[in-house]
């Protein structure tokens, strides 16, 4: 097992400060990465603040200080900002702020809990698409192997080929054939790895949902980005907003195949 490095154990409470509960203990090795996946089920991020040391707000966020013994995980809180909760005592022992962070609603017309609804419809899945490497070009198969905690089996984040990661969230996508055929987007420019037919997928962030016999939990939405408007066309980031799909990772293996149903739960 990885030890903890005092900024983890620090960043950790410290969030717990700012969230009024303690988040789980950070995997992978990339606290911040963590955290900001583990936020966004939440519909809240990590927006790092471009010049720390001179940051000032009038309300909580998170620094990494630099001091003589490493680095350490300070809420800071003010205008000019000063300590709040210095767990390990490094700001008041001449560290200095490194980086900075605010913890920030993603979109300010939702909540935290339960931020896309809930909703219990279940769908199938119309097609399944796989690329062998980053930015190369999906083609649809009738069915694929699933393996837990890796991805599609022939596809590239399956290999660690993808352009994002590593983190939660980056071993299965999926997306509405709805959203797609609204704005006639062709499935396979949309670089999801299953289009659904029926279901929410929305309602799908932070909770369990089986395709097929294959277990899943959803991560977070796969919002549109610059990357998909370079790849596929311009102007898809308005219209794709909250409607891109869904971020998920593979629990339970086995095989996935066109007309298998979509259910929460599992």
């Amino acid at each position: 097992m990885t030890p903890v490095s005092a900024f983890e154990r620090e960043l950790r409470a410290c969030l717990g400060v700012i969230l009024g509960a303690e988040p789980p203990s950070p995997e992978g090795g990339d606290a911040i990465r963590f955290y900001g996946h583990w936020l966004a089920e939440r519909n809240l991020g990590l927006a790092p603040v471009a010049d720390a040391g001179r940051f000032a707000w009038p309300g909580q966020w998170l620094a990494r200080v630099r001091s003589s013994d490493g680095d350490h995980a300070v809420v800071m809180f003010g205008s000019p900002s000063g300590a709040l909760h210095d767990p390990s005592g490094a700001l008041a022992a001449g560290g200095v702020v490194e980086e900075g962070w605010l913890v920030a609603r993603l979109d300010l017309h939702l909540g935290s809990e339960e931020p896309y609804g809930r909703d219990e419809r279940t769908g199938r899945v119309a097609a399944i698409l796989t690329a062998a490497d980053a930015e190369g070009p999906l083609a649809q198969v009738e069915r694929v192997e699933a393996v837990a905690g890796r991805g599609l089996r022939g596809d590239r984040y399956h290999d660690g080929r993808g352009t994002f990661g590593p983190g939660r969230g980056y071993q299965l996508t999926l997306v509405e054939a709805e959203a797609l055929d609204a704005i006639d987007l062709p499935w396979e420019q949309a670089r999801r790895n299953i289009v659904t037919r029926g279901i929410a997928l929305n309602a799908l962030v932070g909770r369990p949902f089986t395709v097929g016999g294959v277990a899943c939990i959803g991560r977070r939405l796969s919002e549109p980005c610059a990357h998909l408007e370079r790849l596929a066309r311009p102007g898809l980031l308005r219209p794709l907003v909250h409607r891109a799909g869904l971020r998920a990772d593979i629990v339970r293996g086995g095989t996935i195949a066109v007309g298998d149903e979509i259910a929460p739960g599992g």
